[in-house]
């Protein structure tokens, strides 16, 4: 590549929404909404959990960090979004770009993260009953999500300092509404196999990593569950996970279906459709699943509004 053929970087093109003429006020009041109903949600649940006293247990020690995660990550987001259909605007800055960048991985990884914690939290409480307050003890969850927050932080770290030894020609339109780390590393005249590098073995280790720890602990969660002679038992057992395994679920099914479709798929419409779920709505629903279906979080909102 010449020298003369790369343009020094000052700002990206964001077209996430850009076949959507018209409907810009729509768009802009629904993503508003749904942005307000996540905050709120996640902060009464954050609320509920500090003020009661019961409720100061390993489960919900890593519930309130899920709702801070859910918080930040739509933080990182939808601002943006909604400040750039506000003013028919599609630019982001280069250094914005690359915040947004770090922001994001470091969030998404902090939720897989937490979710696996809180999966091996539901293994070991339910099928090593008598050594769960021993072994999930305070120190224990701190340290949990201390390492969370390390590991996060050093792997989007990494993943942010590689863009910055990239070079970009005149072609700087991210088919998406916020900057996705993959597209804009596609959007680069230099040599970017170290970078495909690094993301691959990061989603490999980490996200892979985290999906097996999952399925591993609740493989021997309904292995005990079914060794549980009574009904009543077996579903006061179970309704402890149905609340994780509902947002485990939406998390992974939406964001792998967006990572794990095709390329043609994940440059087209549909693709920025599918992104909205994993990152607008599915922190949206985890704030209603979490507030909703446990009964412990209704009673003490409903202490809490005085109802």
């Amino acid at each position: 590549m010449e020298p003369g053929n790369v343009t020094r970087v000052s700002e990206f093109l964001l077209l996430g929404f850009s076949e959507t003429h018209g409907l810009e006020r729509l768009l802009f009041g629904l993503f508003l909404c749904m942005y307000l109903i996540t905050v709120l949600g996640h902060l009464l649940i954050l609320l509920a959990v500090s003020s009661q006293s019961h409720l100061h247990t390993p489960m919900y020690f890593f519930l309130s960090h899920l709702s801070l995660v859910d918080i930040c990550f739509t933080s990182t987001t939808i601002p943006k979004m909604l400040l750039n259909i506000q003013t028919h605007s599609k630019a982001i800055t280069y250094a914005g770009c690359i915040t947004q960048i770090y922001f994001f991985i470091v969030f998404v990884g902090l939720d897989d993260f937490i979710l696996t914690v809180m999966a091996y939290d539901r293994y070991m409480a339910i099928c090593h009953p008598l050594h769960y307050t021993v072994i999930v003890n305070s120190q224990l969850c701190g340290l949990l999500v201390l390492v969370s927050w390390i590991i996060s932080i050093l792997n989007s770290l990494l993943e942010s300092l590689m863009l910055l030894r990239l070079s970009f020609c005149s072609d700087l339109e991210i088919p998406h509404f916020f900057c996705e780390l993959k597209q804009v590393v596609q959007l680069a005249c230099s040599d970017t196999f170290p970078n495909d590098m690094v993301m691959y073995f990061s989603a490999g280790l980490l996200a892979g990593g985290h999906l097996t720890g999952i399925l591993y602990s609740y493989s021997k969660i309904v292995s005990s569950i079914q060794a549980i002679s009574s009904a009543q038992g077996k579903h006061k057992a179970f309704s402890t996970c149905a609340s994780h395994l509902s947002v485990v679920s939406l998390f992974y099914g939406t964001s792998l279906g967006v990572y794990l479709s095709p390329a043609a798929i994940r440059h087209s419409q549909s693709s920025t459709t599918a992104s909205v779920m994993y990152t607008v709505v599915t922190p949206m629903l985890n704030a209603f699943i979490y507030s909703l279906r446990n009964k412990d979080i209704k009673r003490a909102l409903e202490r809490i509004l005085g109802r």
